[in-house]
């Protein structure tokens, strides 16, 4: 495909609810065209989209793709989410300088020692969830939502936040709503962290964000006013957008392929790999959060200009990419799902992907043991879908046990 062909524009914002729905279908038949599309996006801006495992994963790892917003061109319809400078949006070394000082803070034996108290808060969740009245419940409200969201908190040392206000505040920042609505939202969020941060500074515990406001590299480095408050803002955000969603996709998969379901519930040692293959399948995230070039660059044929415009690469499209991972389509909880990039690839790899394999773990396996008689309550086709191109899963997932 020439640059001509692809600036032909792929109009997603017109698909709507059907896109939602079922991207991997129109990735699909995007991928057998070529790698490079111009689309644009539910969110209203246009874009380059890129398709296929080895082409997204070279984007990923392109150091000619910048994530400074600075550097987007200056005519693109965006709005910026975040409260302040994280990992997300810097390059190297601003960015390796940020992830060294959180990764200290963010361990692995620290994910570890967390076990427990995951443990303990899914079964807290499940035993409300079937004491409900009619055996129904929606995942999502029950489970898939409270659990990391209860985890990102404790971690970070804020138990009385008001919940259902960050979740509102969570899903219009990486929703494709209005940017009116976006850009409050964005004060309403600074203006909570910054009154946060004033608290642990004044009375600090043993918490993640105790440790961030204190913590220094061998050199006496320090994360800043402005970039703890962006830091703050990212691990609550992501701390629990990508575990909500690979909880609630990941059940669906498995409510919808009862084979697998048996399999799993016939051997709960499958359920490492199953988490896995959920990732693959239909992971939390379609693509990335944003990428600018910084300079003219040919993917698969086509010449994508310099000068900040969006690239996105397709995660779920690279993971189902039958030329990577062969009858791609297929859900199979035996299958070897290692590769896939549903936590990403290169520099920007999710720092928290153990911390969400721990809980999906814990929620899928438990929800499993407790709840023999597990099923979708509604028709898979009538369940709407997160909007825009950053997030997907369900908005509900209704079930009964």
């Amino acid at each position: 495909m020439g640059a001509a062909e692809a600036r032909t524009i792929v109009d997603l914002e017109a698909m709507g609810e059907e896109f939602a729905r079922h991207p991997h279908q129109v990735y699909a038949g995007l991928r057998e065209q070529g790698p490079v599309h111009r689309v644009r996006m539910p969110e209203g801006a246009e874009a380059w989209l890129v398709v296929g495992y080895d082409e997204v994963r070279a984007a990923l790892n392109d150091p000619r793709l910048t994530k400074e917003w600075a550097k987007a061109r200056p005519d693109l319809s965006l709005i910026r989410a975040s409260a302040g400078p994280n990992m997300l949006v810097l390059d190297a070394p601003d960015h390796t300088r940020l992830r060294k000082l959180v990764a200290k803070e963010f361990t692995p034996r620290r994910v570890g020692e967390m076990a427990p108290r995951v443990q303990q808060m899914t079964d807290e969740l499940l035993d409300a969830m079937l004491a409900a009245p009619g055996r129904r419940a929606d995942l999502v409200e029950a489970l898939s939502f409270p659990l990391p969201m209860g985890v990102i908190c404790d971690l970070l040392g804020v138990p009385d936040l008001d919940r259902e206000a960050f979740r509102h505040w969570s899903n219009v920042s990486v929703g494709a709503g209005p940017a009116e609505e976006k850009i409050t939202v964005s004060r309403e969020v600074t203006a909570y962290l910054n009154t946060l941060i004033d608290a642990k500074r004044r009375d600090p515990g043993e918490d993640l964000m105790s440790a961030l406001i204190s913590t220094a590299d061998e050199d006496g480095d320090r994360l800043s006013p402005e970039e703890l408050l962006g830091t703050a803002w990212l691990l609550l955000v992501a701390g629990h957008e990508t575990t909500v969603n690979l909880i609630s996709n990941g059940v669906l998969a498995l409510l919808q392929h009862p084979g697998q379901l048996a399999a799993l519930r016939a051997d709960p040692g499958l359920l490492d790999n199953a988490v896995e293959e959920m990732l693959r399948y239909d992971g939390p995230l379609e693509t990335p959060t944003y990428r600018f070039t910084t300079e003219p660059l040919e993917i698969g044929g086509t010449l994508i200009p310099g000068g900040g415009e969006l690239v996105l690469p397709v995660l779920a499209d690279a993971d189902r990419d039958p030329a990577r991972f062969p009858d791609a389509a297929r859900f199979d909880i035996r299958r070897d799902a290692r590769g896939h990039v549903a936590f990403g690839h290169g520099i920007h790899y999710c720092l928290g992907a153990p911390l969400a394999r721990l809980e999906a773990r814990a929620a899928i396996g438990s929800l499993l043991q407790r709840c023999p008689d597990l099923a979708l309550d509604a028709h898979p086709d009538s369940l709407t879908w997160r909007e825009g191109l950053l997030i997907r899963g369900p908005h509900r997932l209704p079930v009964r046990f």
